[in-house]
């Protein structure tokens, strides 16, 4: 299947909260075989050459759950491209037709962005230098804090809770890293 034709979108970081996508359709979903993690330096929208940030991508392992964007079928291909835009810059994701499983239990495929662990901005970090720089970091989209916290909220005001980004989002609010 063509990537430029899918019907549904998988967010799992900023396309919760800014999809920028025409969709008639928005709920939970879950993708198995993938978690979500800090791994992707951000260089642009969340850092700087100087100071890169770090945003999330989807890793090997576990499951995520996000949310699953069913696009409106007339304004589907520009919405693609609009993220094509968005998140490929550097190659850095890998563009994925991923098995989203909804709320109701029913399955659909889902264009999503894999993490690109060939992509020279893949990188694994321990948590204290995630943390320093979710709490230094600014580039064109903002502070990359904003970016965290963003993630979490929209997430929690789903009901989904993620242990690992509520761990950062509270140090984060308790003063950073220590």
């Amino acid at each position: 299947m063509d990537l430029l034709f899918a019907d549904w979108v998988f967010g799992y970081g900023s396309l919760i909260w800014n999809p920028e996508v025409d969709f008639n359709r928005s709920e939970l979903g879950r993708v198995h075989g993938y978690h979500r993690a800090f791994c992707i330096r951000s260089t642009r929208y969340r850092g700087t050459p100087e100071q890169p940030g770090v945003v999330l991508g989807l890793e090997r392992g576990g499951s995520c759950v996000g949310v699953a964007y069913r696009l409106r079928h007339d304004t589907r291909r520009h919405s693609i491209e609009r993220l094509y835009e968005r998140e490929m810059l550097n190659r850095v994701y890998v563009p994925t037709l991923a098995a989203v499983t909804l709320a109701n239990g029913r399955q659909v495929r889902a264009l999503t962005f894999v993490a690109n662990r060939d992509s020279d901005a893949y990188q694994r970090l321990s948590e204290h230098e995630i943390l320093t720089r979710l709490s230094g970091c600014c580039g064109q989209r903002g502070a990359n804090r904003d970016y965290a916290v963003n993630t979490h909220l929209s997430l929690q005001e789903r009901g989904v809770h993620d242990a690992r980004l509520a761990r950062l989002v509270y140090q984060l609010r308790a003063g950073g890293p220590a």
